[in-house]
Order: C-alpha cells, then structure tokens, then sequence
C-alpha cells in the first residue's frame, strides 16, 4: 500500500531495534523503503541492510551535501563514482546543496552535485535532491543541465508554491512529502494543497522529522500513514486514493517492479 521514498534505516537511531521497526512499518501496510547513501562511512551498513532484505530495502549510491568539506569532497565523490556501477541502485542520493548549517563549503556543494547529477543521468537513474535554503544554488545548476533529462525527487519539500512551479518546469521531478506536512508552523500545507497528486511520493526521513503526535521524537517508516491522513485532509481526497497514486509514482520513478 505504501513506499517510503527516504528512509535511513541504516543509521545508527535504529541499531538496537531495526528489525522490529522494519516488522512494524510493514505491518502498517509499508512494502518498500528507500535509502538514501549519505557518505562512505555508512555504506556498508546501508549495503548490508538491503541484502538482508532485498527487494524491500533498496540502496541508492550518493554523497551528501552535509558531509562535503574541503577536505573530503574528492576522495568521497570518487568512491560514488568507483562504485556505482557494482551494484543495483534505485537512485543516486542524497545529493544536493545544504546552505542552512554553513555556508562554508557551498562552492564544494555546487562541484560535488553536479557530477552526481551528471553520472545519474549517463545511467538514466533518479536523483534524490536534497534543498534546505538553497533552491536558488540547486535551480541554478539544475537549469545548466536540464538538457541532460534529469528526473528526480525533491526530498522532504518545505519550499512555496513559486519553487513547485519551478520544480514542475522540469517536468520529471516528483515532490516528496514527509512529517513536515503535519506540523503547525511548517508552512507547506498550502502548497500541497495545489500540488496535483501525480507530483507526489511519500515519506519519512527517519529517524528525522517525526510527524505529529510524535514531532520531536525518533521516526520511523511505521507513521507513513499518519503523514498520508495529514496530506489526503488538506487535499480533499481519500487516504486509499492517495496511497494508490503515490504509491504508483513511487515505483514509475525508482523502477520498482
């Protein structure tokens, strides 16, 4: 009934009870969950988790704009590069541009996105973008290499109804909806109230962004269905409908079978 399209699984929040976590989002009706790469350090861990469960849990290869520095960008993109090809992946990211912790390694940020934008598109994967206050860095880059058929999804969206409308130009890009939708003070309910339901994927960030009741502590996949009542009141539709169709968007985009 439901895909979570952004899930860390693989982080350490969930060493203790992963399994159990895993039990409970599939007994509340989660049959897929996606998880985003963030760095070399937690790869094979996230590796080791999708061959556990395969065909449940799939990996993405990708490294995250949080964990570029001056230092590290190089030898990190090259193992993305290295290593992409040697297994099957359901998308690169997370990938991104991060300008809300520091703005120290941006330039770094903008180097590290383009190429993995780039080697999504030589191998026709989906990209998993991931923008806190940087939609005008990523529109910049994105509008230099839209010539490339780049498709994707913004990941736990949090932006106005001007940058679904620039997302929506590039026409391939579908909008994930997360437990940021639930809160009082989030500021995008409007917006997904005009956002077709063609446009939208489900999902957690887990353990991040807990939806309400549960705001501020550990999430997990298990409240998707918390986040899908949220989304279907604001838009006037049922919650079967919407799993149905965000669901079906999901499994377009990532080539879930």
């Amino acid at each position: 009934m439901y895909i979570d399209t952004h899930t860390h699984l693989f982080a350490k929040e969930f060493d203790n009870d992963r399994d159990e976590v895993i039990r409970r989002a599939q007994e509340a009706g989660v049959e897929r969950f996606i998880l985003p790469d963030i760095e070399l350090s937690s790869f094979e861990v996230m590796m080791k988790l999708a061959e556990k469960y395969p065909c449940i849990c799939l990996p993405t290869i990708g490294l995250h704009p949080t964990s570029v520095n001056a230092e590290n960008y190089k030898a990190e993109l090259d193992f993305v590069h290295k290593t992409i090809d040697k297994h099957k992946f359901a998308a690169v990211g997370e990938i991104g541009i991060d300008c809300y912790w520091t703005m120290d390694y941006v330039e770094q940020q903008r180097i590290v996105f383009e190429a993995q934008l780039r080697m999504a598109a030589e191998r026709d994967l989906p990209v998993i973008i991931h923008a806190r206050n940087s939609f005008h860095e990523i529109f910049a880059i994105l509008d230099k290499l839209m010539f490339l058929n780049i498709r994707g999804v913004f990941h736990s969206f949090s932006g106005t109804h001007a940058d679904y409308e620039k997302i929506k130009s590039y026409k391939n890009f579908k909008i994930g909806i997360g437990g940021i939708v639930s809160f009082k003070n989030g500021g995008i309910a409007g917006v997904v109230e005009n956002i077709p339901l063609d446009d939208i994927v489900l999902e957690t960030d887990s353990p991040y962004l807990a939806p309400v009741p549960y705001r501020g502590k550990r999430n997990e996949s298990a409240y998707i269905p918390l986040i899908v009542r949220k989304i279907a009141e604001i838009k006037g539709v049922k919650e079967d409908t919407l799993a149905r169709y965000t669901a079906d968007n999901a499994r377009e985009l990532f080539g879930i079978a």
